[in-house]
């Protein structure tokens, strides 16, 4: 099982180096299939966030696996992040959680990502971290917490890092805020395990900029959408501006991927739209 870390790792080593140099400013990053990446980079991205299932295939062999190291590796943009961390198929709440089968799964896609340089996992995983109907809820945060905990101490000899993503109450019933992120981060309370911000979510739950502020140096990754239909930056000319700005007073130099829906027309102007849109707004 270790074989494609050992085998990997000086390169892993020398992508990841890659994807960090460069750090005096935030990065501009994209939610789609490393397929497009000339296109993306062509539109002004700077990385990719790909989903763990189709990229790193952690139901997979090793064997199987194998031949998606090349192609990560020759990606035109780096692939900065990996979201859909657990299936929903997997209960890390309720009466009958099944930790032990999704470690497993989650060790085997970090493994992966460690040794081709992917520093960042998203845990959203909304279906997977629901709380049941009529479970006791601090129970059920209790079992969340200890789920990451043990996946902490699985990857603690890893450089990459889990980031809890908050996720707006349409989507899941727990952690649905930044402030609650730092009260699970702090709760948590391991280096791998750290914290998301996404602006969509937190215009959804009404969660301004000072959230950001307040969470600090626990934010490692950031996702960015309009608020009216969840549409890319620049779609209805919302002003995201002050999100970029608590970035800004926290020091932060990580990733903001575009987790948005985009027009079937002119995609290739709306991907430029966007990144000017982000860069205008930053400034």
């Amino acid at each position: 099982m270790k074989t494609i870390a050992a085998a990997t790792f000086a390169r892993g080593t020398a992508v990841a180096l890659a994807q960090t140099a460069c750090c005096s400013e935030i990065k501009l990053g994209i939610c789609s299939s490393p397929n497009r990446a000339e296109q993306l980079k062509e539109a002004g991205f700077q990385f990719i966030e790909s989903g763990v299932a189709g990229l790193l295939k952690p139901e997979t062999s090793d064997t199987e696996f194998a031949p998606q190291i090349e192609k990560i590796k020759a990606c035109a943009l780096p692939i900065r992040s990996c979201n859909g961390f657990i299936p929903g198929k997997f209960r890390l709440t309720g009466a009958d959680t099944t930790h032990d089968e999704a470690l497993e799964y989650a060790f085997t896609a970090c493994r992966r990502a460690e040794a081709v340089g992917i520093p960042y996992i998203v845990l959203g995983s909304g279906s997977a971290r629901k709380i049941p109907d009529g479970f006791d809820a601090e129970k059920a945060k209790g079992q969340f917490i200890d789920f990451c905990q043990k996946l902490g101490e699985r990857i603690k000899d890893f450089k990459l890092r889990i980031v809890l993503e908050p996720l707006n109450k349409s989507e899941t019933n727990l952690l649905n805020s930044v402030m609650e992120g730092i009260v699970y981060v702090d709760a948590i309370n391991h280096p791998r395990i750290q914290l998301l911000a996404d602006f969509y979510h937190m215009l959804r739950e009404d969660e301004g900029p000072d959230a950001i502020r307040k969470a600090g140096s626990r934010i490692y990754h950031c996702h960015i959408a309009e608020l009216e239909g969840r549409k890319a930056p620049g779609t209805k000319g919302e002003d995201l501006s002050g999100y970029f700005k608590a970035l800004k007073e926290i020091n932060y130099t990580g990733g903001v991927s575009c987790e948005c829906g985009w027009p079937k027309e002119n995609l290739e102007e709306a991907w430029k739209k966007a990144v000017a849109t982000m860069r205008s707004q930053m400034a």
